[in-house]
């Protein structure tokens, strides 16, 4: 279900003009300013001792440095140099500031962000970390700094001289511990939100019944593999949630619109969003030690949500992998001993709570017949261009009132009044709006040296909770569920729940003892895919939506029918392009009685299909004519009775296409705005006939030059300028489209959304293969590349061996990584 985009502000024309005059103007000038210098020496103050970055070909840094001060501030230097446009996007972000550099435009998302308190909580985990966190924190914004102090405007990154045309009063300020923090908060929020699909399924519940609701909400299919299996004991049931809060929430369809900004702009709730990994123990691999694979699928963007790099010194760090840019270390990748990789749980951890307001004071609420005070405090956002703008932040015992940040509390009191015309808002519940540790945890991976090490790093890593794999240079493999899963005293978290009783309240939260994890399983590896993390006996609820486990089951097929894997057979998994909806669907098209539909004509083009592998290669004119024709089916099934941009895709689009298929005469088949009744052939060759004409008006008309690439694309857009909606801008930020492979519910997962068209929304945004029996035999690519700068070398170099499934070296040995050199930069004190 795909978000609405909305632009980061538009100009007039006259804007437009400007910036193009100006930039045909300054010419390679401008657009060269801003490259860092990657060679030679260059002086730093503040550091300890002298620190080396050697850049390989991809421009991928391995900082050397004597002590962990150091290396830090190097990291945080180097992270600027690159990506410093996005950080200081990412910051405002993560602090509900974007108002400050864009505009009006960015207010209602602004006061989203305040109203849940991201700032505060990063500043109470700053408070709350230990000191030796602080001290890698501030090195860290040390290094950011003694790097912004060098540049200004432009000669920091090309996006700030479009910004100066349209924001002219934008000060740029020194980056702290705290901006840090906030964009883990931004994180978390895009790997762990279930609210809007809360409101989703109290909104259809009041417009489809709670009948039809339940088609769309599928159980797990019991032939799909679980992650640890047989872990629990008896398995125990909540009671059902009183059906007012989805009559509630009928008329609130337009509360989801901060939800869909604020997805959009973190990236979340695009189709595809997920991840692949999977372990493989030494008995089924050809090395004589484990192997390793990682594939996370987020929002497609540029520059890449990764940033590649080693960090190296004789203070406890030795690691290599996927940093973000803003936060000191690296989330996933491998240290001396052990490797480890992470998908994404998907776990329910936020719940919408519908609170009583005593009509007499708005700053009170109900509990078990009592009225409480609020929590009230004031935020000042402000406005480039325009004067600050002051909201009332309430907080209830589950958290903020949310409905204070939607199109307004009295439209939210109108919507609700069907209740006895009682005054109402709705508060947020999440574990993330709790101080949490995370960074912690991941300093701590860092550092671990076996698989004790790991697990007590990860009793820290509190939100977004992931299915972490593990191996290490002994042999051994794991999987390890961290994260606050909350224990609910009745329901499921579905849909939002009463909050004037105290009997509706979280209980706490699953022990970290309690949650699922395995060590060198007896099947000698273990697969995650935002699949089922276990099955019905274990005894705590993680969450009622799974993924539905197509990749899971694909990846566990591959894996038992290869004698022995090796990087290359890992390599041929990632890129595998099956379609799992296509076994279901194409034997019943090409099955059809075109003729009795008075469409003969049709038959000879779907025959195109006879013999396809069911594969979603780029160059494949089955996966191109296939895939349209599911589009088509799909808008033709669900598009006349659920709401806009809300059309079944990815796993679910795929298990409600096979279910109905074997259900000729289902209701769902049925076009409303018809006057007649349509069953299930009668729709499909509607389907067919509308994908046609739009693959020959597309494609042209001839069949056999159709390719699923010239359909599906992948457009790497730049997350503010890029989406101006202003053509002159986007086209210098922009890249793409390049056509791809995949698709949804596919192991190589460049998600799209049927709704909206054939582009790529999401991907997997790195690919890495980590072999702990030779460390230097790993591989890795991202998406784009690892400059942040429009125009320089590394901007998009990685994006042909990306979509070709290719990776590049992921050196380890300083003998590797000083052969394959190609930069070299010293850092004095």
């Amino acid at each position: 279900m795909q978000p609405r985009r909305r632009p980061l502000g538009r100009t007039v024309l006259l804007v437009v003009l400007m910036i193009v005059v100006v930039l045909g103007l300054a010419g390679v000038l401008t657009v060269r300013r801003s490259f860092p210098r990657t060679d030679g020496s260059l002086n730093l103050p503040g550091l300890h001792a002298q620190v080396e970055v050697l850049r390989d070909a991809l421009g991928v840094p391995q900082i050397y440095a004597q002590d962990e001060h150091d290396l830090f501030m190097a990291q945080g230097f180097v992270h600027a140099q690159d990506r410093f446009w996005q950080m200081d996007f990412w910051r405002h972000l993560g602090s509900g500031r974007l108002a400050e550099m864009f505009g009006e435009s960015q207010v209602e998302t602004d006061a989203f962000i305040r109203t849940m308190g991201w700032p505060r909580l990063a500043e109470a985990e700053y408070a709350a970390a230990e000191p030796e966190i602080r001290a890698v924190l501030e090195a860290y914004a040390a290094g950011v700094n003694a790097y912004i102090e060098q540049r200004q405007g432009a000669a920091l990154s090309l996006e700030y001289a479009v910004l100066g045309l349209i924001n002219s009063g934008y000060e740029l300020e020194p980056w702290t511990p705290i901006h840090s923090l906030t964009w883990a908060k931004a994180m978390s929020y895009d790997l762990s939100g279930n609210a809007d699909a809360e409101l989703r399924h109290a909104i259809l519940a009041a417009q489809l019944g709670d009948e039809r609701v339940a088609d769309l909400l599928p159980a797990y299919p019991d032939n799909h593999p679980v992650i640890v299996e047989g872990f629990g004991g008896s398995a125990t049931t909540s009671a059902p949630i009183d059906s007012v809060d989805s009559e509630a929430f009928g008329p609130m369809a337009g509360a989801l619109t901060r939800f869909e900004n604020l997805n959009a702009l973190t990236g979340g709730a695009q189709p595809g969003l997920g991840s692949n990994n999977w372990v493989i123990g030494p008995e089924r691999t050809t090395t004589g030690g484990p192997l390793l694979a990682n594939d996370p699928h987020l929002s497609i963007r540029i520059p890449s949500i990764w940033y590649a790099i080693g960090l190296h010194c004789e203070c406890g760090y030795n690691v290599i992998g996927s940093s973000f840019a803003g936060l000191p270390g690296v989330v996933f990748g491998h240290n001396e001993r052990i490797a480890w990789g992470v998908t994404n749980v998907g776990p329910d951890v936020q719940d919408l709570f519908l609170e009583r307001i005593n009509p007499d004071n708005p700053l009170q609420y109900e509990l078990d017949g009592e009225w409480i005070d609020m929590t009230v405090r004031e935020e000042v956002i402000h406005v480039a261009g325009s004067e600050p703008q002051t909201i009332t932040v309430r907080e209830t015992r589950h958290g903020p009132v949310l409905s204070d940040a939607w199109e307004s509390g009295a439209a939210f009191a109108e919507s609700a009044s069907s209740l006895g015309g009682e005054t109402y808002a709705i508060s947020f519940r999440w574990t993330a709006l709790e101080p949490s540790r995370i960074l912690q945890a991941a300093l701590g991976l860092n550092r671990a040296e076996n698989w004790d090490d790991f697990r007590q790093a990860l009793r820290d890593w509190d939100v977004p909770s992931q299915n972490f794999v593990y191996a290490d240079v002994d042999g051994n493999i794991g999987y390890q569920m961290p994260g606050k899963i909350p224990v609910r005293s009745v329901g499921t978290g579905t849909v939002p729940i009463s909050g004037w009783l105290s009997a509706n309240e979280w209980t706490g939260y699953v022990p970290f003892d309690e949650l699922p994890n395995v060590y060198n399983p007896s099947a000698g590896f273990v697969v995650t895919a935002n699949n089922a993390v276990v099955g019905a006996d274990y005894p705590h609820l993680i969450t009622t939506r799974f993924d539905l486990g197509y990749r899971a089951a694909r990846i566990v097929e591959l894996i038992e029918a290869a004698p022995q894997i090796d990087a290359e057979a890992i390599r041929s998994i990632h890129g595998d392009n099956f379609n799992p909806a296509a076994p279901a669907l194409a034997p019943v098209l090409l099955g059809l009685d075109y003729e009795a539909h008075d469409a003969p004509e049709l038959a000879e083009t779907i025959s195109l299909l006879d013999g396809w592998d069911y594969q979603n290669d780029m160059d494949s004119p089955e996966a191109a004519l296939f895939n349209a024709v599911w589009r088509h089916t799909l808008l033709r099934t669900f598009a006349d009775e659920l709401p806009d941009n809300w059309i079944p895709d990815d796993d679910l689009g795929v298990l409600l296409t096979g279910e109905l298929l074997a259900t000729p005469g289902s209701t769902w088949w049925d076009d409303l705005q018809t006057s007649i009744v349509e069953m299930r052939d009668a729709t499909l060759v509607a389907a067919v006939q509308d994908a046609l004409a739009e693959l020959r008006d597309r494609l042209g008309d001839d069949p056999a030059k159709w390719t699923w690439g010239g359909l599906h694309g992948a457009t790497f857009e730049n997350e503010t300028l890029g989406r101006s909606g202003i053509g002159p801008i986007e086209a210098l930020f922009n890249r793409g489209p390049f056509p791809t492979s995949g698709g949804s519910a596919i192991v190589n997962a460049t998600g799209w959304a049927p709704e909206v068209d054939y582009a790529v929304r999401s991907a997997p945004s790195e690919r890495v293969i980590m072999d702990p029996a030779d460390w230097d035999r790993s591989l890795w690519i991202h998406t784009t590349g690892q400059s942040g700068h429009a125009f320089h070398p590394h901007y998009i170099d990685m994006a042909d061996l990306w979509r070709s499934i290719q990776y590049a070296p992921m050196l380890w040995t300083r003998a590797a990584i000083e052969a394959a050199a190609e930069e070299r930069l010293v850092l004095t004190p």
